[in-house]
């Protein structure tokens, strides 16, 4: 499992929950429940990560936790 943060929220307009991950540009999922939505985030993420290191992208090492908001 990936350590990046991820942000879920509930989208009117998809009718779906949606997760993002902020520190990968453009990574998101979404699902018909909020464990569905996680589930389907993993495997982008992956992919995500796959791919930035096949173009040899830099990619972004996982900030954990907030400091401050």
């Amino acid at each position: 499992m990936d350590r990046y943060e991820k942000i879920i929220y509930w989208s009117e307009d998809d009718n779906k929950f949606l997760v993002e991950v902020p520190e990968l540009a453009g990574c998101m999922a979404d699902g018909t429940t909020p464990e569905e939505a996680l589930r389907n985030v993993e495997l982008i993420v992956s992919e995500w990560l796959e791919t930035a290191e096949e173009l040899g992208r830099e990619i972004p090492f996982p900030k954990g936790k907030l400091m401050y908001a």
